[in-house]
């Protein structure tokens, strides 16, 4: 059997100013951002987890926030010597940076990938002004378009940009253009999802006007076409890639591969060779978060996933995939006989969620309008 694949994700927290529909583990950079204390708590945090995964190589990094592009070239240069020093780390591995269009500038992105980053994923979300100052966000249009062309000019042949739909107010044309803006700007990778309200967050709290359902649906079907026109493959519900150049850490995370998580309030999930399946969490503030990985207890919570909940968990992701996933693929990244779901997955094949053949299975189209039906045949109580 196929060893599990393991990723990296390494977490930055700080950003430039919380948008209102955020609510990943960011903070407000204040003051001067501590990089290099921070690097140095990551590197120790990552020695505390390595005797969970000595010998397996990293099939790719994910360095994630917040905003990781407020780092210095020389602050992700130490960071990803440190890493290479304690990692088996493949050539030609996927090194994605997130990255925020305020804080794009040539000779820094050079660095970068001078580094090891060899991709990159904007977060553009509009082009248009008056939606990006509705979403909180601190770039403007020109800025997202100039990220874009330095990111070329820095090197990156291997780039996303995050876009959002069903923005306040905003009207299938005005959705369409700036679909077609990204576009041109020649990402490979696009991420288009729907802007959701998420509790913990001030659009929770002050729910702003967002387009109905039918107005969404239509938006989406439309832009679903002027992608696949411009030859994006959608891969999975709100990720679209050029061939070739599907995201290797996304892929890995909703096939329920193994992930390590480093960094303030990262998750982490890992395969045990006693076939039991663990998940982590790290401290979730920054100053709390390098006091404890200083003193080797960065984790601020452990659980064993049951077994009864491994099916739900496998299926929540795996069945956002377009292609779906097969029977051998349940069985080695669960540890459980695929004979466990075989009636449930009957089931909603029989109700037109699912459609199968021979050992694999993969959303219908009604299926991917109704996903979280399907899902939820598999939560136990």
């Amino acid at each position: 059997m196929k060893p599990i694949p393991l990723s990296l994700y390494v977490h930055i927290p700080w950003c430039i100013k919380k948008c209102p529909y955020c609510d990943f583990n960011s903070h407000e950079a204040r003051n001067e951002v501590p990089e290099f204390d921070y690097v140095k708590a990551l590197l120790k945090d990552l020695e505390t987890e390595l005797p969970h995964i000595w010998g397996r190589p990293i099939v790719s990094i994910f360095i994630g926030g917040g905003t990781p592009s407020l780092f210095s070239a020389k602050a992700i240069e130490l960071l990803m010597s440190g890493l290479r020093e304690r990692l088996p780390i493949r050539p030609n591995t996927e090194i994605t940076l997130e990255a925020n269009p305020s804080t794009f500038e040539q000779n820094r992105f050079s660095a970068y990938r001078e580094s090891g980053i060899n991709r990159l994923s904007i977060g553009i979300q509009s082009f248009s002004n008056t939606k990006l100052k509705a979403l909180g966000r601190v770039h403007d249009s020109t800025e997202a378009v100039k990220a874009a062309s330095i990111a070329k000019q820095a090197g990156f042949d291997n780039f996303n940009l995050d876009l959002m739909f069903g923005l306040p107010q905003q009207s299938t044309q005005q959705a369409l253009d700036d679909l077609q803006q990204a576009i041109e700007c020649s990402p490979q990778h696009l991420s288009w999802y729907q802007l959701t309200i998420e509790e913990n967050t001030l659009f929770h709290h002050a729910p702003p006007a967002l387009p109905n359902d039918e107005l969404l649906w239509e938006l989406q079907e439309a832009g679903q076409s002027v992608l696949a026109g411009a030859g994006f493959n959608q891969y999975e519900v709100s990720a679209y890639a050029k061939p070739k150049r599907q995201c290797h850490h996304n892929n890995n995370y909703w096939q329920y591969g193994d992930y390590l998580g480093i960094g303030a309030g990262a998750h982490g999930k890992l395969s045990m060779p006693d076939g039991s399946i663990i998940r982590h969490l790290k401290h979730r503030h920054p100053e709390q978060y390098m006091r404890q990985a200083l003193l080797n207890e960065p984790r601020s919570s452990t659980h064993y996933v049951a077994e009864k909940d491994r099916p739900f968990e496998f299926m929540l992701n795996a069945l956002r995939l377009k292609d779906g996933f097969s029977a051998e693929l349940f069985a080695a990244r669960t540890g459980l006989d695929f004979t466990k779901v075989e009636k449930k997955l009957a089931q909603i094949t029989e109700n037109g969620l699912l459609k199968s053949e021979g050992s694999r299975y993969w959303p219908s189209t009604k299926g991917w309008a109704f996903l979280n039906d399907a899902m939820e045949v598999f939560i136990e109580d």
